[in-house]
């Protein structure tokens, strides 16, 4: 009997010591009170030193302390997303996270916030923490939840919650401590541990997650627990709309709406993607799993799929499938992938975009980009309308890639672009290990795929195991995958430079026009089907390879379109003679894709207005497509109306990209424009502008910082009226070379952007400096300070035609937008554009020909109204310089956009009580749809 006990006592131990070993455990006992929106918190961590050195510190995320404050890494990151509502909101908006205890093994123990990232806590321990010693934090605190409109967890409006990130976890150790934090990026970088939760919550809320769950309605108590994750999800709801669905592999709870599909379609379309992830990639991670609709919002199917399901060009079940695919992919490899959740998040990115693009290719093999619109007459020729719906991967990513703006696929989550963060990264990884799957012509992708998956699921991976697995899976040498395509920027790009033929064979010379090694397919076609594919490697500059002839009429790099090669218009060669290699010219409405077969020219109506021309329609001619090209050009002629004329504006330019990473030059642009419009009554100007502009940026891609140095020469002819005007210039054509340096780092929070600027003609020279800053404070007031100096190095004109102007230049280069130019009275000379004085009343004697220098600034006092003033200094050669000021008040509608200013008190006295006061006010209004657009699309770039 002894023996028994003692043999049942050994394996207890036993049993005990295995469980403990490595395992890390979290109990919390929580108490939410929805009034307050807080939950008191006592929690229990015991933690293992697993990281084979001692430590005598350990870190812990605390995310829910991001939310503490304006100056936190969250907040940054908002605003370089030019978000203010965070910045904006309410003190009791905002979360913390209020610490009372903080022991280890029963002892209190100093702790101590990071400086620069207030939601990390450093803990020093008494004494150091030995390898595979563990040790139990016991901690009080405070959590007050945030509102769900910043990151879609915490609070609602309606009284719901989101909990997710909002108790205290041990930070990861990987060669050092991960000290990440939150920047709304959904990868927190924490130890797995078994979690016990012990949650009290009001009693009209149902608790919805994928632990395993037992509410006590009597107690209003509901204890959750996991073995194995991060943390755990808890939807609280009032009227919960979840439903569960069953299957054989993992059980489904979501409450992803499904247009006019009923529960009975919605469970086979899941059961479906279940089977299908699980035949590809192999078993689930849990039992359960939750798919929410702040899963899809925060990552959704990005393009056409957004749009509302009664509009939507795709099927009802093809859209619920994508969409629960993806959310479910998502899910499914954060929980099984224990990877560094930052810096190694492409892996889990390419395994779910090609996950994606082989669900398409096998359920719905025939789907278009374009959905049901691409049978639809109208829409059915264009060329976005032929492209299949998994040709959007490479397509996106090239978007990033032509306006070099693209990353390396190894750049930290943290410090990718938001566009390159939620798509094109994405579609790039995916796309790599398509490109991977093409070149060695085998199933040796999907295999590796599920290998590598089973393998690592449920334990911590690295890069190295992928790597390595990969490569012993591959049949041929891969380093270039690694080195050129994960590793680095480099281009894709290949031409045929030359074909010499024989008898039976071609001599195909291919040209590799940037210097990344990868390698290219070369196929032979014939009548328009493939008559050979060959894959052509190591091309160096160029490379000279034969291939037989086998009646072959034309040469295609690349002619399944699977590698995302950068330029695609040189890739064939036609072997029936030199026309037929000629492109021939295709007109298209409005903007397409590329088809690299065709000189493709696009014409829209367009229509502008001023004064003198009256309604200008005309028609645009152009060649940009959807993916930025090189070589550009925008034509538009159009007729006058009132001036009984044709008119109009062009341009052409080219662009140079540097893509080197180690110069801050990114760009050269050679332009050369010209317009041709009325100026004055019956009067018209031309005006030719050839410039060269060369652009920098911060080495940051996240960064808003931009440098910019201009180089015109602005050609300007004038008509002159039969009877000159003696107060205007007598020369009414010249031309001026004009050199600006250009700084810019706009931001919501703290916008700065001030540039130098210097003109020289043969009648003058000045040199300028103009200094825009504008500064949201924390209790929401907005400060606009602008300055302006501006001096003639000489001066040898007669008129004030080239003068300074305090508030209304006479834009002699014709860069602003005047809708009436000339006008000196009436509704059309209240249009303010800000520029030298930027001052708002009507000053006599406002121009000045020698020195001026004026400060602009206005302050809010409730929401969008604010106070301006305006003041300075004038100087005219020959005269005593003058003080000048004005003020009044400033709605500031949209900042740069649409703004009136009413003024009040200046030189000129009180202008609120003089008669015509109506016609004092100015106004700002910019009628571009491209200039308003930016305002929505520069948080993705």
């Amino acid at each position: 009997m002894n023996t028994i006990r003692t043999h049942f006592a050994l394996y207890l131990i036993l049993f005990l010591s295995f469980t403990a070993f490595g395992q890390h455990t979290n109990t919390i006992t929580g108490t939410l009170t929805a009034e307050s929106n807080t939950i008191t918190v006592d929690q229990k961590i015991t933690y293992t030193n697993e990281t084979g050195i001692a430590l005598s510190e350990i870190y812990f995320n605390d995310w829910n302390h991001a939310f503490s404050g304006k100056d936190t890494p969250l907040a940054k990151r908002f605003a370089e997303e030019f978000r203010r509502n965070f910045h904006l909101a309410r003190e009791k908006k905002r979360g913390n996270t209020t610490i009372d205890k903080f022991s280890v093994n029963g002892t209190t123990v100093n702790w101590e916030r990071l400086k620069e990232q207030i939601d990390i806590i450093k803990v020093v321990l008494n004494k150091p923490l030995q390898p595979n010693e563990t040790v139990t934090f016991d901690l009080n605190y405070t959590v007050k939840l945030p509102y769900d409109e910043f990151t879609r967890y915490g609070f609602t409006r309606e009284g719901d919650f989101s909990l997710r990130y909002w108790y205290l976890t041990p930070a990861a150790y990987k060669n050092g401590w991960k000290l990440y934090s939150n920047k709304n990026l959904d990868d927190l970088y924490t130890e797995q541990a078994t979690h016990n939760i012990t949650l009290t919550v009001p009693k009209n809320l149902t608790v919805v997650s994928s632990a395993d769950t037992t509410v006590d309605r009597n107690n209003e108590t509901v204890q959750l627990t996991a073995k194995d994750v991060k943390d755990i999800t808890i939807l609280l709801r009032q009227n919960s709309d979840f439903k569960t669905f069953q299957t054989d592999k993992v059980n489904i709870t979501t409450n992803l709406g499904a247009y006019r599909l009923d529960e009975k379609q919605q469970a086979i379309a899941i059961d479906k993607v279940v089977q299908f992830i699980h035949d590809k990639l192999g078993k689930f991670p849990r039992k359960n799993m939750l798919i929410s609709k702040i899963d899809n919002k925060k990552n959704p199917v990005y393009g056409l799929g957004q749009l509302p399901s009664f509009v939507s060009p795709f099927t009802d079940d093809f859209q619920y499938e994508i969409k629960i695919l993806k959310a479910v992919l998502t899910k499914n490899l954060e929980e099984s992938m224990w990877m560094d959740t930052r810096t190694e998040k492409w892996i889990s990115d390419a395994l779910e975009t090609y996950m994606l693009m082989v669900y398409a290719e096998t359920f719905y093999p025939n789907m278009k980009l374009a959905g049901g619109l691409s049978k639809i007459w109208g829409v059915r020729s264009y060329e976005f309308a032929k492209l299949e719906f998994n040709d959007q991967y490479p397509f996106l990513y090239m978007l990033m890639a032509r306006k070099n703006i693209d990353q390396s696929l190894n750049t930290s989550k943290d410090s990718l672009t938001k566009f390159n963060n939620n798509i094109a990264n994405k579609y790039k990884a995916g796309v790599g290990l398509k490109y991977l799957k093409s070149y060695f012509d085998e199933t040796v992708i999907d295999d590796f795929v599920k290998e590598f998956y089973a393998e690592n699921r449920l334990k911590k991976s690295s890069r190295k195991n992928f790597e390595e697995l990969l490569k012993s899976k591959a049949p041929k040498d891969i380093d270039w995958y690694f080195t050129n395509y994960v590793d680095s920027r480099k281009r894709i790009d290949y031409k045929i430079r030359k074909v010499e033929k024989t008898a039976d064979s071609l001599q195909v010379t291919i040209k590799n026009k940037y210097d990344g090694n990868f390698p290219i397919s070369l196929f032979g076609i014939k009548n328009d089907s493939v008559v050979s594919k060959h894959w052509v490697t190591n091309i160096g500059e160029k490379k000279t390879v034969t291939i037989p002839r086998d009646g072959i009429d034309r040469l295609v790099l690349n002619y399944d379109k699977i590698i995302p090669e950068f330029n695609q218009r040189d890739n064939w060669k036609s072997l029936n003679g030199f026309f037929a290699n000629n492109k021939k010219l295709r007109f298209t409405f409005f903007k397409d894709a590329e088809n690299p077969h065709y000189n493709q020219i696009f014409f829209v109506p367009v229509a502008r207005f001023n004064l003198y021309d009256g309604f200008t329609p005309g028609m645009r001619l152009y060649n940009k497509v959807f993916l930025t090209k090189r070589l550009l050009y925008d034509f538009k002629p159009s007729y006058g109306l009132r001036s009984k004329q044709l008119v109009g504006s062009g341009s052409i330019s080219y662009r140079h990209d540097i893509e080197s990473t180690k110069s801050d030059l990114y760009f050269v642009r050679f332009t050369a424009g010209g317009n041709y419009f009325n100026y004055e009554e019956n009067l018209t100007y031309t005006r030719l502008v050839p410039k060269v502009t060369f652009g920098f940026r911060n080495p940051d891609f996240r960064s808003n910082q931009k440098e910019f140095i201009d180089l015109r020469y602005v050609i300007v002819q004038r008509e002159q009226p039969e009877i000159p005007d003696p107060t205007l210039d007598n020369e009414p054509n010249y031309s001026v070379f004009n050199a600006r340096y250009v700084y810019s780092n706009p931001d919501p929070i703290r916008h700065m952007v001030w540039f130098t600027d210097f003109q020289i003609t043969k009648r003058f020279s000045k040199i300028s400096f103009n200094l825009n800053y504008r500064k949201l404070f924390r209790d929401n007031r907005q400060l606009n300070v602008r300055f302006f100096l501006g001096k003639f190095l000489f001066n040898d004109t007669n008129s004030d035609f080239f003068s300074f102007a305090l508030d209304r230049p006479t834009d002699y280069l014709f860069d602003y937008n005047y809708y009436g130019r000339s006008e000196d009275t009436g509704l059309y000379s209240q249009q303010l554009v800000v520029a030298e004085g930027g001052f708002k009343s009507k000053l006599e004697n406002p121009f000045s020909n020698d020195l001026i220098g004026t400060v602009n600034a206005s302050y809010s006092i409730w929401r969008w109204v604010e106070a301006y003033g305006d003041v300075g200094f004038i100087k005219n050669n020959g005269a005593n310089a003058r003080f000048v000021y004005d003020s009044g008040v400033r709605l500031n509608l949209v900042p740069d956009f649409f703004e009136l200013y009413f003024p009040v008190y200046s030189n000129n006295g009180w202008e609120i009580a003089q008669p015509g006061f109506d016609q004092r006010i100015r106004f700002i209004v910019t009628l571009s749809p491209k200039t308003l657009l930016k305002l929505f699309t520069r948080k993705w770039f």
